[in-house]
């Protein structure tokens, strides 16, 4: 299956000169949905992890049902004061600004591996943020996985040297 035909290019958003990749029509179809998890599961499945963690909301569609098909724990990463317990924070630059990330305090276990997983990779900002949260909690960010990488914008660079993947190159 093409992915690639299941993601609408929308010219001139967020704003003029921007193309943004949209991946409604991808989730809408439900063979296209299914495929993606099952290509998840196996292109990640190499990372050795205890968890999956990610961030809203984009990333839990794809972290949630892909911890359950590896049978392994999901923890969501969300914006400050989202979550209803104790959490740790992190702040993180992004190409127009900066943002910040939230966990509970006991989401992320000293030494358990983590796998990322986010559905674009861009700047690198956000899987930027992640990873530093997980690290602060004591966890060890074992791999990220994305369903795109725009390659142009070379979010590598702030990887930190992690192994990644991604399904689709844009």
């Amino acid at each position: 299956m093409n992915l690639r035909e299941y993601i609408r290019d929308v010219p001139n958003f967020p704003k003029e000169g921007i193309v943004y990749f949209d991946i409604t029509p991808l989730l809408a179809d439900p063979k296209a949905f299914q495929y993606t998890i099952d290509m998840m599961a196996e292109k990640f499945s190499d990372y050795k992890a205890d968890k999956i963690a990610a961030a809203e909301a984009r990333g839990f569609i794809f972290g949630a049902p892909l911890a359950y098909k590896l049978g392994i724990g999901f923890v969501p990463i969300r914006k400050p004061g989202k979550l209803p317990y104790d959490t740790i924070s992190v702040s993180y630059d992004l190409e127009y600004g900066s943002d910040s990330l939230s966990m509970h305090v006991d989401a992320v276990s000293a030494g358990e591996d983590v796998l990322l997983i986010d559905d674009v990779l861009a700047t690198g900002g956000t899987a930027q943020g992640m990873i530093k949260l997980v690290e602060k909690a004591g966890g060890i960010v074992s791999g990220i996985g994305f369903l795109t990488e725009l390659g142009f914008l070379d979010g590598q660079s702030k990887l930190n040297g992690i192994p990644n993947s991604h399904l689709l190159k844009l």
